[in-house]
């Protein structure tokens, strides 16, 4: 159920996953981007070092995420693009080591929500919203514990962070696709 009006949209929807704080599997999880080359390819890559928390309340006014990613763990499948990437001229890890995001707000139904939050590249913040998918909840039959999996998708203006290097390049805009898995919290479900 969702009651709007001009200035609030409350959402109450009920969630179907257990409360509480969800453990992060970095080993069924991956943090992917493509950015246009000269306007008419794409470079892919990948960010290998990820930590993310993820809290789930009773309805997804409650849901709280957040990420963590280490710039100089980019891997494109190219060593010396990569080292370029990494340098003063290009990320600048030094001075911008990590990539943060903290939600503000999670909205939807179904398979379908999308989640509203905060991106921080260095000393800039600015509002992102993400198309979230929701893989559904699966008992793992490793260890019988819950599974919950997301694959979440959006753009990002490299050039809001002060991210311009490269113009003409590479391409402002850079498409992002994070694949998510979250284990139930101890003693949650049955």
């Amino acid at each position: 159920m969702t009651q709007d009006n001009a200035s609030h949209t409350l959402t109450v929807t009920a969630l179907p996953l257990s409360s509480g704080d969800w453990e992060f599997d970095p080993l069924h999880s991956a943090v992917n981007f493509a950015v246009r080359h000269l306007g008419i390819a794409k470079v892919r890559g990948r960010f290998t070092e990820v930590k993310a928390e993820l809290y789930v309340g009773g309805t997804a006014d409650d849901v709280r995420v957040s990420a963590e990613i280490a710039l100089a763990s980019i891997d494109t499948g190219n060593a010396d693009r990569d080292a370029h990437t990494r340098a003063a001229d290009l990320l600048d890890v030094e001075k911008r080591p990590t990539m943060a995001f903290r939600s503000t707000r999670v909205f939807g139904a179904g398979e379908d929500w999308t989640m509203e939050g905060d991106l921080t590249i260095g000393d800039v913040t600015r509002p992102v919203a993400l198309a979230v998918d929701f893989g559904g909840v699966v008992d793992s039959p490793v260890d019988q514990r819950k599974r919950a999996g997301f694959e979440a998708t959006g753009e990002i203006r490299r050039s809001d962070f002060g991210l311009d290097f490269g113009a003409g390049f590479l391409g402002d805009v850079v498409k992002v696709q994070l694949d998510m898995q979250f284990v139930e919290p101890q003693g949650q479900g049955g």
